[in-house]
């Protein structure tokens, strides 16, 4: 089985060409780049004294414990603590929110690019027991992967606290720190590839089956396993091409005197802007699947004409 990344990448292309500029149909960009709004919806600072240790201009004692400078400025603000605390409880609310629409929105686009539609209200009814399904995996998953990252952040905090406070000089710290940074982007690689799997071959296989998360999972979970280098291979072109876009995206920024960024900086314009980047990602990631097996096949089949015969009549 030859598995190709850069084909399943022009296939995508072309479906996207396809739908989006033969012809162009300033509608259906607002449209089906609303589904690809919603769909990507989550993808998204003490005094010192005489045992100071100031090094240079830096007070590093006020950077190492930062946390406890922070907790004591709470508690001698309680006021502050209460608007600090409310304006975080309605942040959440607000990220959870998000975070099902965003469940939902995934359907709402991918059928979108695999049936080249532009709708809106028919697929959010739909795909709802799918979406809710993804919508408790993607806030039990996102859930567990903050309650890890703030651990390490603590761990790592107490460390450095108890290696600063016998360390003779400052640079002693420099190769745990390094250290500490490569774990936490590890922590972060982890947790991308997670979402990658999920949101790129996971909800596709809910897409096509009809069925809940943890069914999709239990399907893909031996190819991933079987498949594993593939996948990581996937992830790497993937991220060379965000890398690209990211760079396009300066640049055109640039050249038209940063109107371009103030475009990008309105969420749902960004999103319509930059639909055929989402839209050949999208098409790739199921073009990349089908690969796989029939099993995995979700774009339909075109449907061949049969040939006519003409008879004539004595």
């Amino acid at each position: 089985m030859a598995i190709q990344y850069v084909d399943p990448l022009s296939r995508g292309f072309r479906r996207m060409r396809k739908a989006l500029f033969n012809p162009l149909d300033i509608k259906k960009w607002f449209v089906v780049g609303f589904t690809a709004f919603l769909s990507g919806l989550t993808d998204c600072s003490g005094g010192s004294g005489s045992g100071t240790k100031s090094r240079g201009d830096v007070d590093w004692d006020t950077v190492i414990y930062f946390p406890q400078r922070a907790w004591e400025w709470l508690a001698e603000n309680p006021v502050w603590a209460m608007a600090i605390a409310v304006a975080a409880f309605f942040f959440l609310v607000f990220l959870v929110l998000c975070t099902w629409w965003s469940s939902r929105g995934k359907f709402m686009f991918l059928d979108n690019v695999v049936h080249d539609k532009a709708q809106v209200i028919a697929p959010w009814h739909e795909f709802r027991t799918e979406g809710n399904s993804l919508f408790v995996w993607s806030l039990s998953v996102g859930v567990v992967f903050m309650a890890v990252l703030v651990w390490y952040i603590v761990e790592c905090f107490v460390t450095i606290q108890g290696l600063y406070e016998v360390a003779d000089n400052i640079r002693m710290l420099i190769g745990p720190v390094l250290m500490m940074a490569l774990g936490f982007f590890c922590i972060m690689i982890i947790g991308g590839f997670v979402d990658m799997v999920l949101y790129d071959f996971v909800v596709p296989v809910m897409y096509r089956d009809r069925v809940t998360t943890v069914k999709a999972m239990q399907k893909f979970f031996p190819l991933l396993t079987s498949q594993f280098f593939y996948f990581i291979g996937y992830g790497l072109f993937s991220l060379a091409i965000i890398i690209a876009v990211v760079i396009g995206i300066v640049v055109a920024g640039l050249l038209t005197c940063c109107i371009g960024f103030l475009l990008l900086a309105i969420p749902y314009i960004s999103a319509v802007v930059l639909l055929p980047v989402s839209y050949t990602m999208r098409a790739f990631s199921v073009e990349f699947l089908e690969q796989f097996g029939p099993e995995f096949h979700i774009f339909p089949k075109p449907v061949s004409t049969p040939p006519t015969t003409e008879t004539t009549v004595a």
